[in-house]
């Protein structure tokens, strides 16, 4: 194998930071402009804040600007937010609308330029090289994972393997015949292949499998571990939302120290998710992005609703763009169960340190006699779920007493047989809230 290229664009990832808050300011000014000349739903928030794109003069001067929701998107569907004329647009993507009418974003040839470059440097990072055949087990469709991590592959130079999702056991034959070396998917669906190749007894030696780069949904420390030990494999995080782009807005080296956040592209804030006031450096809270350089579909300050940390000082690998750390849930997802605070991350590290428990569980939360509960179904081993039931209830017992002094809160676990939870080939469902149903 050629020996793998640290950087993709060393200039670019390695910018001192004095130098790339310079060119961030007039990436910046100059997309104000444009959107302030062609898109209605900007012309009016800056109206209404008697802002003028020539009353920028700082970086930090973006707080006073207001937020973008993806409300502003819905109430637009589908053009309205577009700040070129169609003839200029390539490509449109879409979200799945499961919610109402889905999101629709639209790129130029040099956004399409840009995406590549940018999922092109974090799968460098990753150890991607041009020898690698790069197996892509996302939806191919209007959901953005699948195209720019295709594109982003085929500007390295690898092979890659346009498989798509589902049919899990093809997916297992194509990866022993095609020699498969990098494995694209959700962290989910990741283990559902593990899962799979344990019952068809296939040993993950035999497979050329090397790298694992998942995104599209939070995971584990824990989670990545298992997923190393089961699939042989060195797994890095990576993030995108097809709002701002899809994925390359960042992506972890394999130092795993936080994912590169590609600031020469997107300026990053974090933000309190209550009262959207900046936060100072260094804490939690909700990632808001804004675009510095699409020319299809600018994103001024739009809420992610994840919320996640940013470090700035220069990761191990050289580069010097900040990280941010793994999405600890979202703001709109985030459980309040009892007045606290509850992400299902939290319950999953808890989880995977307790030795019998299978990489399956479900939260169930409720209301009964006006009190919330939260009750986690926990798949395990066949050992523990035949066993008598007083080693049962040990076993819950310890799971409880870890989640309590995790969570500060009192929850029920229910041990279940090991398959009864459903397998998701993209994102996995883990909650149900039946309390406003």
């Amino acid at each position: 194998m050629s020996e793998a290229k640290k950087f993709w664009n060393a200039d670019a990832e390695c910018m001192p930071r004095e130098q790339l808050r310079d060119l961030q300011l007039r990436r910046l000014q100059q997309t104000l402009q444009l959107v302030a000349s062609r898109v209605p739903c900007y012309q009016n928030k800056f109206s209404r804040l008697g802002f003028q794109p020539g009353d920028l003069h700082t970086l930090e001067d973006v707080a006073g600007l207001s937020f973008t929701t993806k409300e502003d998107l819905r109430l637009n569907y589908p053009y309205g937010m577009f700040a070129v004329p169609m003839r200029d647009v390539v490509r449109i993507h879409s979200s799945s609308g499961t919610t109402g009418k889905p999101t629709v974003v639209g790129y130029t040839r040099d956004d399409i330029r840009s995406w590549t470059e940018l999922v092109a440097r974090f799968m460098t990072a990753a150890g991607v090289t041009d020898e690698d055949i790069v197996h892509i087990a996302f939806g191919y469709g209007l959901f953005t994972g699948a195209f720019g991590l295709h594109y982003g592959s085929e500007a390295i130079g690898a092979s890659v393997i346009p498989i798509s999702g589902g049919n899990t056991d093809k997916q297992l034959m194509i990866m022993q015949d095609y020699r498969s070396s990098a494995l694209v998917c959700t962290p989910s669906y990741a283990m559902t292949m593990a899962d799979r190749m344990e019952k068809q007894g296939v040993d993950p030696t035999s497979l050329a499998l090397r790298v694992g780069l998942f995104g599209a949904e939070p995971w584990s420390e824990q989670m990545r571990h298992e997923l190393e030990q089961r699939l042989g494999i060195i797994a890095t995080d990576n993030y995108g939302l097809s709002e701002v782009m899809g994925p390359g807005v960042a992506g972890e080296c394999l130092h795993k120290q936080g994912m590169h956040i590609a600031e020469d592209h997107f300026l990053a804030e974090i933000i309190d998710p209550d009262s959207g006031a900046v936060l100072p450096e260094g804490s939690i809270g909700e990632l808001v992005l804004t675009s510095l350089t699409k020319q299809a579909f600018p994103m001024i300050r739009y809420r992610t609703r994840d919320i996640t940390r940013l470090h700035y000082d220069t990761c191990s690998c050289g580069r010097t763009l900040a990280r941010m750390e793994k999405t600890r849930g979202r703001s709109d997802d985030m459980l309040i169960i009892k007045g606290v605070n509850v992400f299902p991350t939290q319950i999953e590290e808890v989880l995977f340190q307790i030795e019998g428990c299978e990489p399956h569980y479900q939260l169930v939360v409720d209301r009964v006699n006006n009190q919330d509960t939260l009750e986690i179904l926990v798949e395990v081993n066949e050992k523990i779920f035949f066993d008598e039931m007083k080693q049962q209830r040990k076993f819950v017992d310890q799971a409880e007493k870890k989640l309590y002094s995790v969570l500060g809160l009192s929850v029920k676990v229910k041990l279940v047989e090991p398959s009864s939870i459903t397998r998701h080939e993209g994102k996995a469902c883990r909650v149900f809230d039946r309390r406003n149903t």
